[in-house]
C-alpha cells in the first residue's frame, strides 16, 4: 500500500467536512427526520427525497463527464466499480443496511456526524457498525 500524500489527505478531509456540513444543514443527522421519510403510512416527511434528488442532480453530470476528465487531481486514475454482478453478499449487505437504517434512522455518514452531539444511540450505532466491519473482515475476507 502506498503512503497517502498530503494533498490527497487534505482533499479527503475537505470532502468529508463538506459532506458532514451538508448532512447537518439538510437535517439528515436527525433519526426522526429519516424515520419520518420511511413512515409512508403515517406522518410522511419527504425531506430525504429532496436531499437525495439534489445529490443526484449534482452527481449524475459529474459521473457522466469522468471519461473526458482523464484522471483525478490527486490520484493516478479514477477508482470506479468494475463489477456488475449481483451476488448474495451484495443482497445481504443491502438488506442489512436497509433494515438497520429503518430501525434506528441512521446510516454510517449521519451516524459519524451525530457522534459530535455525544448522543448515546449514535455511539451504540457506530460501535455496532465497527463490530460488524470487524466480523466481516474476520469471516469473509479471503
Amino acid at each position: 500500500m502506498e503512503p497517502v500524500r498530503i494533498p490527497t489527505l487534505c482533499c479527503a478531509l475537505a470532502s468529508g467536512l463538506l459532506f458532514g456540513v451538508g448532512l447537518v444543514i439538510s437535517g439528515m443527522v436527525s433519526p426522526e427526520r429519516v424515520l419520518g421519510f420511511l413512515d409512508v403510512a403515517g406522518r410522511w416527511d419527504p425531506t430525504l427525497a429532496f436531499v437525495m434528488g439534489g445529490a443526484l442532480l449534482v452527481t449524475l453530470p459529474v459521473f457522466q463527464s469522468l471519461p473526458r476528465l482523464g484522471r483525478p487531481l490527486f490520484a493516478e486514475r479514477f477508482a470506479l466499480p468494475t463489477r456488475k454482478d449481483i451476488d448474495w453478499q451484495l443482497v445481504t449487505g443491502a438488506a442489512l443496511f436497509g433494515i438497520g437504517w429503518g430501525l434506528v434512522g441512521l446510516c454510517p455518514g449521519p451516524a459519524l456526524v451525530a457522534l459530535t452531539t455525544l448522543s448515546t444511540p449514535a455511539f451504540v450505532f457506530v460501535g455496532s457498525l465497527l463490530a460488524g466491519m470487524l466480523i466481516q473482515q474476520i469471516t469473509l475476507e479471503k
